[in-house]
């Protein structure tokens, strides 16, 4: 059965500067203005850039062994320019730790290439990203 290619999520305004995310499985993620600890739709960003490329590199080093530990690093600058922000100097930062051992190594020696697969082929965010999509807004009564 094919994959259905399409993605949505809904937002909803809980109260001022609150939010709620709801994607078709029912997953629910709450986020706002940074006024407390809730994540900002900027972080969000981040985590989007840093969750896509963990998952593809866990598959494919956990094939190997399990990490000992498994940490990601999203960074980014916002900057202001002509009135408008956006986000430079994204980078991503793996701290993976492998067991010794031969499953550990064979583990460590595949992460390179899965952290390049995952920028090169894998992961849809930063591609989009690093390709660039048009984003269309529209009102709806």
């Amino acid at each position: 059965m094919p994959v259905d290619p399409h993605r949505s999520v809904t937002i909803t305004r809980t109260s001022a500067g609150r939010y709620t995310a709801v994607n078709g499985r029912g997953g629910v993620l709450e986020f706002g203005t940074g006024d407390v600890d809730d994540f900002t739709p900027v972080e969000l960003f981040l985590t989007a850039i840093g969750g896509c490329t963990a998952v593809d590199v866990d598959i494919l080093t956990t094939r190997r062994a399990e990490p000992d530990s498994f940490v990601v690093q999203v960074d980014g600058e916002k900057v202001r320019d002509e009135g408008a922000t956006r986000i430079e100097e994204l980078s991503v930062t793996f701290r993976v730790r492998f067991p010794e051992g031969e499953d550990g190594d064979a583990a460590r020696a595949l992460l390179p290439d899965a952290m390049a697969r995952s920028h090169d082929r894998l992961c849809t965010v930063s591609r989009t990203v690093e390709l660039g999509a048009p984003v269309a807004t529209r009102i709806e009564p």
